[in-house]
């Protein structure tokens, strides 16, 4: 299902969890023909995120509203700045309203902090990746928000990528195992998935090496990455070494504003971090009526 048709139904089930059986607050005090302005306001700086979004969800309770759009998402807002301007039906205004700020300020907040994280990669080819570390049901417009900021969606879900972790390569029996398995799958079930495999020891790496350059592993050379969970930016170093560009390389785990760059100039090709979502705080925005 591609983007559009997911935010169709976000957008569906979200008006639906909030109005229910009508927002009585407002039939009880507006008359359904009259019409308004609103205008978003930035109230505080940082990078802009769901612009589009919101005007996708005032379109989608009134699709011949006007909206005026004064920044684009991904661009730096102060405070003070006007977003967006609307001329609606007042119900729409009000139905929407929550929905449209609780979409831009959430996003808002993580395209701001992926910003600052991808600001510190520029001077190195290393590049930023997100996490499945998400909210439930809102992880499509986090992903998105994450890429207005600069930084590159990993797989969306369980379905598009697969990725060996501790639990599964545990559970197997072991890294060679699991490889093995994941490889045959990947030919008889679905070709086109790409195969991860994390990482725990310069000992694991090894495993991976020997076990994807290995003569009795069904197609051989299948792996694509490998995952270099929680190792230190010396172990990282030591561990290109011995890949030798054969496989895109991800460092994960303990990463953060303060260390960034030093993982960065190992060389290795992506950081992935959960904490652009999950640590990212919402920033402040509010839509303001102006009656005609």
């Amino acid at each position: 299902m591609e983007y559009n048709q997911q935010l169709a139904i976000l957008i569906k089930n979200a008006l639906t969890e909030d109005i229910g059986d009508g927002d009585h607050s407002t039939l009880s005090t507006i008359d359904a023909a009259a019409t308004g302005k609103a205008v978003l306001k930035i109230k505080e700086a940082g990078i802009l995120a769901g612009v589009d979004v919101a005007e996708k969800i005032l379109r989608f309770m009134q699709p011949d509203l006007i909206f005026t759009a004064f920044k684009k998402d991904g661009d730096v807002m102060v405070c003070g700045e006007i977003a967006f301007e609307l001329q609606a039906k007042v119900l729409t205004i009000l139905q929407c309203e929550r929905l449209v700020l609780n979409c831009m300020q959430r996003m808002s907040g993580i395209a701001t902090l992926t910003k600052q994280y991808t600001q510190k990669l520029i001077p190195y080819k290393t590049k930023l990746l997100d996490t499945r570390k998400t909210t439930p049901n809102f992880r499509l417009l986090e992903k998105e928000a994450v890429r207005i900021g600069g930084g590159l969606n990993h797989r969306f879900g369980l379905y598009d990528m697969i990725m060996l972790k501790d639990n599964h390569i545990d559970y197997c029996g072991g890294i060679e195992k699991a490889i093995k398995k994941a490889v045959a799958y990947v030919q008889q079930k679905k070709p086109e998935l790409k195969i991860e495999v994390e990482t725990r020891s310069l000992e694991d790496v090894k495993k991976v090496l020997a076990v994807a350059g290995s003569d009795d592993l069904p197609g051989r050379g299948a792996i694509n990455r490998i995952m270099l969970d929680n190792f230190t930016p010396e172990q990282i170093t030591a561990a290109l070494t011995l890949i030798g560009g054969k496989f895109e390389t991800e460092a994960s785990g303990g990463i953060n504003l303060n260390n960034i760059e030093i993982y960065a100039a190992t060389g290795v090709d992506y950081i992935s971090s959960g904490a652009i979502i999950h640590q990212a705080r919402s920033l402040d925005l509010s839509l303001k009526a102006i009656v005609i």
